[in-house]
């Protein structure tokens, strides 16, 4: 599990590529906030993480599929996994940030992707619910 990259990997450059190319900014990993989420952008209070769907447990997904071998020790890494991500979540919500988790089964189909991240970052949390002057 050495081997395994927490920051860096191939769905989360394809992401930050479409995000660029969209026209959007960020920060990376930005440790002060909690999860340490793969993609900050701090004028609009959103964040993006880019799950594995085997580490984070996609529900759903042929790719999140228990190992046959240690299946104690590999069920009791995917439940930290999963309640550490709800924690994370559940708090930069509860502190005003928007998140959007991409999961890396999603990168197949690029178009819809792109359309769901400029959406994601397109509108505005804070001018929700004014009234324009």
């Amino acid at each position: 599990m050495a081997a395994v990259r927490s920051r860096d990997t191939k769905p989360e450059i394809i992401v930050r590529k479409i995000v660029h190319s969209l026209g959007y900014r960020f920060r990376l990993h930005e440790k002060s906030l909690p999860g340490t989420p793969d993609l900050v952008f701090t004028r609009k209070r959103k964040v993006i993480f880019v799950h594995g769907c085997f580490w984070h447990r996609h529900v759903g997904c042929s790719k999140a599929s228990t190992p046959q071998t240690r299946t104690d020790f590999w069920q009791q890494k995917f439940d930290a996994n999963t309640a550490r991500d709800e924690r994370a979540i559940g708090n930069l919500e509860k502190t005003g940030w928007s998140v959007l988790v991409v999961w890396q089964c999603q990168l197949k189909d690029i178009k819809t992707l792109r359309n769901r991240l400029d959406d994601f970052l397109r509108i505005d949390v804070s001018a929700v619910g004014k009234i324009p002057k």
